[in-house]
């Protein structure tokens, strides 16, 4: 955009708040910002000279800019973070994260299960966290069942118990399956682990002691000692897991440090009281940006999805009134931004610096290992521009559900956003040639028509039949310019022994310790992984729909509530027909009807 341009684009700028995006001369958008005042900030960046190097790169690259004018600068920050979210710019800080954050639940059931759970949870069930981690919230399950000996398994599986599990053995579950404790008893168990959840120990301390006392009166000396047993554990996780004795506090702990040339953000979470855990976080596109940036953009973003707490511990002080009132809005009540701390509250800040200085530690280990990695293949291969890889595999069984993986090497890692599946149709069965070569085909098509970026290497799982079936693909689709590698196992099918095998038949080895050989070795894993499990959930679900279709007057919905009455197709084989006809929509002549079909 030359001066002529942006002089014409700022005096056509209004003095409101909202949103604008920079765009390239493709009108892909480079960057997403929100102001209050459009006029005064987009000028800023034609005016001032004293930007970073990234701003710079892309000011330079700068064809358009588009707004959106909004009722307040609150609402410019939701719509700019939702933009991000959704567009992922170039130049803008990326906090990426595929999975969700993972909650515990108690299940609403007369016999509520301790369960883990991502996503939304039911309306009658009751869901604590969120957690940082998945470990954060095994390792919760882990406690309650060990204090509170309440059940873990499906509803399937808790329905048709005709005598209790190991978990009842080793004193990890209390048995309500087969009656082994009253209702009454059960519910009091429950209630006491929706307590701990919620950080009031004491409270439960000051029942179990009662009710020990009550049993020992009364000369229930067993019942006693389970009493005793409970109030030993939760005092030892009391003082495990307490962060501040007496404070029934939420808070989150967000640490940012900017080292070496990385950017850390370290999110630590106390809930009840009690500290769940912590996680690491690197940002995409944070090459120079400062600490305080880093923090604004991770504090913006995160809580775009996840509800903050009533009070947020931060690193670096926060000068940005429309956050407060975003995270504000986001709570439904008042939330405190603290910086300035003293205390239990600084130790916990001090806590996170020292966690992210070891994640930064770590990645630049791992940093250093990829690239070791990369530059010997580059050098075994003769690619020196090599940076894009991309690896196929096929998975079947004896011919079913066959499907194609796709998993993708770039930036010097794994990229799970990029990965592809591909349910094979019109190879025959058990024909992996014809599989992989549809794989290919349907892949690469994209790539021809423009839709997709092309790998510099293709990695086939296979020897030189499946890497003839993928070179005829490219060929007849005129791809040129990337190299087909075939990943055999060799006659040993030892690892260390793979076979490396080109398109026009010729073989050769890498030494087992060869650094090469250990990135193909980790991308060919990787793409058997996501094909296989791409397998067996294909296989599963024609098992079950096809036994169920084949018998007439169960249709959808009736699959449908069988499968969620018994949670799945053996649960169902194993009921008998007065079980089945006592699902919703199910007689008697239909139940026996289905009974016999199954077996």
């Amino acid at each position: 955009m030359n001066e002529v341009e942006s002089a014409e684009l700022i005096a056509s700028l209004p003095n409101l708040p909202g949103v604008y995006r920079m765009l390239d001369a493709q009108r892909d958008v480079l960057y997403v910002g929100k102001a209050g005042d459009l006029k005064k900030r987009v000028s800023s960046y034609f005016h001032k000279n004293d930007h970073s190097p990234r701003i710079r790169l892309m000011l330079s690259r700068v064809a358009a800019v588009e707004i959106t004018v909004t009722a307040s600068e609150s609402e410019a920050l939701l719509l700019e973070n939702n933009l991000i979210k959704a567009l992922s710019p170039r130049y803008n800080i990326l906090f990426r994260d595929d999975k969700s954050y993972p909650w515990l639940l108690l299940t609403g059931h007369a016999w509520p299960r301790l369960a883990y759970f991502r996503g939304a949870p039911r309306r009658t069930d009751h869901s604590f966290g969120p957690f940082p981690n998945a470990h954060a919230v095994r390792e919760s399950i882990d406690i309650l069942q060990k204090v509170f000996r309440l059940r873990t398994c499906e509803d399937s599986v808790f329905a048709h118990r005709s005598r209790p599990c190991l978990l009842y053995q080793i004193k990890r579950c209390s048995a309500p399956c087969v009656g082994a404790i009253a209702a009454a008893d059960y519910a009091a168990d429950v209630g006491h682990a929706r307590l701990f959840l919620t950080g009031k120990t004491d409270r439960i301390l000051d029942d179990v002691t009662h009710r020990m006392q009550q049993a020992a009166q009364a000369q229930q000396y067993e019942l006693a000692a389970i009493f005793r047993d409970q109030i030993r554990s939760l005092t030892a996780v009391r003082e495990r897991q307490s962060v501040e004795q007496g404070a029934d506090l939420d808070a989150d702990v967000v640490s940012v440090v900017a080292e070496q040339g990385l950017v850390c953000v370290n999110l630590a979470m106390i809930r009840g009281g009690r500290h769940l855990g912590d996680r690491s976080l690197f940002p995409h596109h944070a090459q120079d940006v400062t600490a305080q940036e880093a923090l604004q953009a991770f504090l913006s973003q995160h809580y775009l999805d996840a509800a903050p707490p009533a009070q947020i511990v931060v690193s670096e002080p926060v000068q940005a009134p429309d956050l407060v009132e975003f995270l504000a809005e986001r709570a439904g009540r008042r939330v405190s931004l603290a910086a300035r701390v003293t205390g239990q509250r600084r130790r916990w800040l001090d806590m996170g610096r020292n966690n992210a200085r070891l994640a930064i530690s770590r990645q630049l280990a791992r940093q250093s290992t990829r690239q070791l990695r990369l530059d010997a293949l580059r050098q075994a291969l003769q690619m020196p521009e090599l940076q894009r890889i991309e690896c196929f595999d096929i998975s079947h069984t004896l011919g079913e559900a066959t499907v194609a993986s796709c998993v993708v090497y770039d930036q010097g890692d794994m990229q799970p956003s990029q990965y592809r599946r591909f349910n094979i149709r019109k190879a025959a069965a058990g024909d992996d040639y014809a599989a992989m070569r549809e794989a290919l085909e349907r892949r690469y098509a994209r790539v021809r028509d423009g839709g997709q970026q092309a790998a510099d290497l293709v990695l086939i799982d296979g020897g030189i039949g499946q890497v003839r079936a993928a070179a005829e693909a490219l060929n007849e689709l005129g791809t040129h310019g990337v190299m087909l590698l075939g990943v055999a196992k060799g006659p040993e099918r030892k690892a260390g022994m793979e076979q490396l095998v080109t398109a026009d038949g010729s073989v050769r080895r890498l030494p087992p310790e060869d650094a090469a050989l250990h990135l193909i070795q980790q991308i060919r894993d990787e793409a058997h992984r996501f094909a296989i499990t791409g397998h067996r959930a294909k296989r599963g679900r024609a098992r079950s729909e096809s036994a169920l279709e084949r018998i007439p007057g169960v249709g959808p919905k009736r699959r449908q509530k069988l499968l969620e009455r018994f949670g799945g197709l053996r649960e169902l084989r194993n009921a008998g027909q007065e079980e089945i006809a006592r699902v919703d929509g199910i007689g008697q002549a239909l139940a026996e009807q289905i009974y016999r079909n199954l077996h």
